[in-house]
């Protein structure tokens, strides 16, 4: 079986294997054949902390080609959007089958891909703001994968959606997911708003807290800028009992089947659109490595397993 391997050292971050091993599933794991990958930021930071050999992947998308033994999930033939903890950048992967969402007729599978980590933080995010209906929300960094797709689900939630990025050739695409307005940095955003989603960090950090409002929140989704933010008591003059809060999609595996199918109902309506930046053979691995890390791929980028 193929499947991409860490090749720390080597001349890219990546290499495809022809001769891994074949999945062995335990009773509540389904076996899939992978159809398409999507790349998160974070699976950066773990193939340059993990051993040579190590195969990374997270997000999936393909169809089921063995059930699971104890009879959960879903059958052999079955389309499917998946999460697994590793390995998923592979020709098949087993996958437990609560980390599972049926895929309805006619769905797109590269689409579909895209949902495991940026559509679920996404959609978590979103979801511990409250009740959005008239209220503002904040998205910085969101010419990426999950501020992107913050972006949607906020948006039909009834909130005034206010998109931070300075790639101005994703403007339009903003608007169209849903924002208000679209500005450059979060400094330029008018008022103050009731939920901050920071995908950056360092200074973003610190321009967010200055526009949450009283007992709003700030939720911090991610950190592209390494540098650390700086605050104290006194940047919240103004700003009084506005709480700042961490999310890690990991720290919720029980909701996952659910988060998913969720998402693929939204993907399926119509009401979710993912915006593909990188598509292109899994043999373009490194390609499509490089440009995730220079901040170059807009929305999400997507391998198909050819």
């Amino acid at each position: 079986m193929r499947a991409l391997v860490n090749t720390p050292g080597g001349p890219g971050r990546v290499n495809l294997a022809r001769d891994v091993p074949e999945p062995m599933p335990v009773p509540n794991e389904a076996v899939v054949a992978v159809e398409a990958v999507s790349l998160n930021r974070g699976e950066l930071a773990l193939l340059a902390a993990r051993p040579a050999g190590w195969r990374p992947g997270q997000d999936i998308a393909g169809t089921v080609v063995t059930a699971a033994t104890d009879g959960s999930g879903p059958p052999a033939g079955t389309r499917i959007a998946g999460l697994t903890a590793g390995a998923g950048w592979s020709e098949r992967v087993a996958v437990p089958t609560h980390q599972l969402a049926v895929l309805p007729a006619g769905t797109d599978l590269v689409a579909a891909a895209t949902l495991g980590i940026a559509g679920r933080t996404a959609l978590r995010t979103v979801a511990l703001g409250g009740n959005l209906l008239g209220r503002r929300v904040l998205v910085t960094g969101a010419a990426g994968g999950v501020g992107r797709f913050q972006t949607q689900p906020a948006a039909l939630a009834g909130a005034e959606v206010v998109a931070v990025t300075r790639r101005m050739g994703s403007v339009k695409a903003l608007l169209d997911a849903g924002a208000a307005a679209v500005v450059a940095h979060a400094a330029d955003a008018e008022g103050l708003f009731d939920l901050v989603l920071d995908g950056v960090g360092g200074r973003s950090l610190s321009s967010a807290v200055a526009k949450v409002a009283p007992g709003g929140t700030v939720l911090l989704v991610g950190a592209s800028v390494p540098e650390p933010a700086q605050l104290t008591l006194l940047d919240f003059l103004g700003h009084e009992n506005a709480m700042v809060r961490s999310y890690f999609s990991y720290a919720q595996p029980e909701t996952t089947d659910r988060d998913l199918t969720a998402l693929v109902r939204l993907l399926a309506d119509g009401r979710l659109t993912p915006h593909i930046g990188f598509r292109a053979p899994w043999t373009s691995a490194n390609e499509a490595l490089a440009a995730l890390a220079e901040g170059e791929v807009d929305g999400k980028a997507v391998l198909t397993v050819e």
